[in-house]
């Protein structure tokens, strides 16, 4: 699935919840589903700085240069957003994450309904998983 259609699904879904109230609790469920970080990966490497809370992004890199991200929050809703960003990065070459545009956020109404320390959290979250995308790449032309 590209990164377009894995966005395109994530919209349908939340779309079809007009009440915020609905979409906040497909975000915590989203991120009850997540396996949890083992305590050895939650280390100050992984954490994200600027997020207001505690959020763990781990990288790893197939065979393939394909990338998958595994995350964990100390917050119900930022679990939930970080598991809907590395959802749509997850299983991607480090270019197609650094072409990637972003639709999904506001079009699910995102941007609008979290707080500005959230929104930051959110950025810092895309921020870092595209500098393990430019780590990556720059790997694959050495």
């Amino acid at each position: 699935m590209t990164i377009n259609e894995t966005q395109d699904e994530i919209i349908e879904e939340f779309v079809e919840l007009e009440d915020w109230m609905d979409r906040y609790q497909l975000l915590i469920d989203m991120g009850e589903e997540q396996e949890p970080l083992p305590d050895g990966e939650k280390t100050e490497q992984n954490l994200i700085d600027g997020c207001q809370s505690r959020v763990w992004i781990v990288c790893d890199r197939g065979a393939d240069g394909r990338l998958t991200f595994r995350a964990e929050s100390d917050a119900l809703i930022v679990k939930g957003i970080v598991s809907l960003v590395i959802r749509v990065f997850s299983g991607h070459t480090p270019q197609e994450i650094l072409d990637a545009d972003l639709y999904f956020i506001p079009r699910i109404g995102l941007t609008e309904h979290l707080s500005p320390t959230r929104s930051n959290g959110l950025l810092a979250m895309i921020r870092q998983i595209r500098n393990y995308a430019k780590v990556s790449a720059a790997l694959d032309r050495a």
